[in-house]
């Protein structure tokens, strides 16, 4: 193999045989995510109208040996980003060697430069160059094995939080596992409410849609119901033995019923079931209750590093909810209509990126 790449271009991921080559690619990568495959690129890009530059780079054999995952976020609120990956909460530079990272990352601000994106924002993967910040600061990961069984799950939990689940399994709900069009419609009625209440829009459901869709038997929805109507519902990814629990939520009953204690058990258990061995419940900014919600089910927090560029004279772009100067629009959508809440939230969402 050579030492660099001789070729930088922009894939087509229309055509299968590219995208078939890229996966493979990705597959084979010890540090590959589902945010690196093509499947998010293109469900990101379907989902919420952004524009996907996907970047491969190629040796003098046309073997692939480093590829970054692109989204070209263009809010009216947020101003202009260039994110990998648009969407994820990993992404960043795959390559085989350092000179490739450095003709990716090279590469990738030209390209914001040119499509006039004052901001770079690239969540892992190595440090794409000397002139990129290093954020490891601000967001926490959240990933262990699964245990064995049922039982061995509960006793790798802490008392406290096993307690919970224990009340939780005693609760008259059901479960349902599926990716049709009821799940999906149960889960983002949920997801949407939760989100709602936390103060923030709700994504596109499109953009559920066409995760589903592209993903294929490699996501599904777990739903917990009570007296049949949906509580508590997530949208996980299953990626090379592991589990993403990534778009998840309860109703405001959900909390009394511990509803939200029962659907993480319960997908521990159906991940199990799926030949998972490992469980990664995302990231949450540190310091907040979604990351002690996480630690206090027994993961220990890691610092994500991720990695940001802007161009000179230009503000960094920050469209986190947590921003002090969104506190006052955070609280009025909490309690908004969830009707208006969901009309007017998927247009604001799509630019966030």
């Amino acid at each position: 193999m050579l030492s660099r790449p001789v070729a930088l271009r922009v894939a087509d991921l229309d055509d299968a045989i590219e995208r078939a080559r890229i996966g493979a690619f990705v597959h084979d990568h010890a540090d590959g995510t589902p945010f690196h495959l093509p499947a998010w690129s293109i469900a990101v890009a379907r989902g919420c109208g952004q524009r996907s530059h996907y970047l491969v780079a190629e040796g003098g054999n046309g073997q692939i040996v480093g590829v970054m995952p692109l989204t070209e976020i263009h809010s009216p609120l947020f101003g202009r980003a260039l994110v990998s990956a648009g969407f994820g909460v990993g992404g960043g530079i795959l390559a085989d060697n350092g000179s490739g990272v450095a003709a990716l990352g090279k590469h990738a601000w030209q390209l914001a430069e040119r499509l006039h994106c004052p901001t770079m924002e690239v969540r892992g993967g190595p440090r794409p160059g000397p002139e990129w910040l290093v954020d490891t600061e601000h967001y926490l990961g959240f990933s262990r094995p699964l245990a064995s069984d049922d039982e061995a799950e509960l006793a790798a939990i802490p008392r406290k939080q096993r307690a919970e689940v224990r009340k939780a399994l005693g609760q008259d709900l059901t479960v349902s596992i599926g990716s049709g069009a009821e799940d999906a419609a149960a889960h983002y009625a949920v997801y949407a409410e939760s989100v709602r209440n936390l103060g923030t829009p709700v994504f596109p459901r499109r953009l559920f849609a066409e995760v589903l869709r592209e993903f294929g038997q490699s996501a599904d929805i777990l739903t917990v119901r009570s007296g049949g109507a949906a509580v508590a519902s997530v949208l996980s990814l299953y990626w090379k033995g592991t589990v993403y629990p990534y778009w998840g939520g309860g109703t405001a009953a959900a909390r009394t019923l511990r509803a939200n204690d029962r659907m993480y058990f319960e997908l521990m258990h159906h991940a199990r079931a799926r030949g998972c061995k490992r469980f990664d419940f995302g990231r949450s900014k540190t310091g907040t209750g979604a990351a002690a919600f996480k630690k206090n089910w027994g993961f220990e927090p890691q610092p994500l590093t991720y990695y940001e560029r802007t161009a000179e004279g230009a503000a960094p772009r920050d469209a986190s909810p947590l921003n002090p100067k969104y506190r006052m629009q955070v609280a009025v959508w909490s309690k908004l209509p969830l009707a208006v809440a969901n009309r007017v939230g998927p247009w604001i969402a799509r630019g966030l990126g």
